[in-house]
């Protein structure tokens, strides 16, 4: 069974990126939360050949899924997966939506996703990704507050975009 720790340091040398999420924050302070079904995830995937730049990818990824703009991503750290013979890393950071257009279908997949804003503090519950999804929901919600200068106070409810 896999180990998952959180790590808010640089991904170290050597350890490959193999996933790359945002926690995407619109101004009032929610968070968005891709929805497959019944499935909750965050936006973003996998870097393709020749991509490096986590901002890049974001960007790419989030357009792809969601349809979003977003704004210069701020770096919250990764997670390790541990399957006991290869190491990975998944990157995780956060960014203020900067523009919406109408949902389209992924090019991968050709499924489109629901966009649902939700309160900051309900994103590790419905991310069911155990004490790190929790640590990772927590370190975008500090972020959102003192690096991209959102509100915490007073959220509108859930909602979808």
């Amino acid at each position: 069974m896999a180990k998952f720790t959180w790590h808010t340091c640089a991904v170290p040398e050597g350890l490959p990126v193999r996933q790359v999420y945002g926690f995407l924050f619109a101004p009032d302070g929610r968070v968005l939360i891709r929805v497959d079904g019944g499935k909750h995830s965050l936006p973003g995937g996998r870097p393709e050949p020749g991509e490096s730049a986590y901002v890049d990818i974001l960007r790419r990824e989030t357009y792809e899924e969601v349809t979003l703009d977003i704004a210069e991503p701020h770096y919250l750290g990764y997670q390790c997966v541990d399957d006991g013979h290869s190491p990975y890393a998944q990157v995780r950071m956060a960014a203020e939506i900067s523009g919406v257009h109408p949902p389209e279908p992924d090019p991968d997949n050709g499924r489109t996703y629901l966009r649902l804003l939700v309160h900051p503090g309900k994103a590790g519950d419905l991310l069911n990704w155990g004490e790190t999804g929790h640590q990772q929901a927590a370190a975008a919600a500090n972020a959102a507050i003192a690096v991209l200068g959102l509100p915490h106070e007073g959220l509108p409810d859930t909602g979808y975009l």
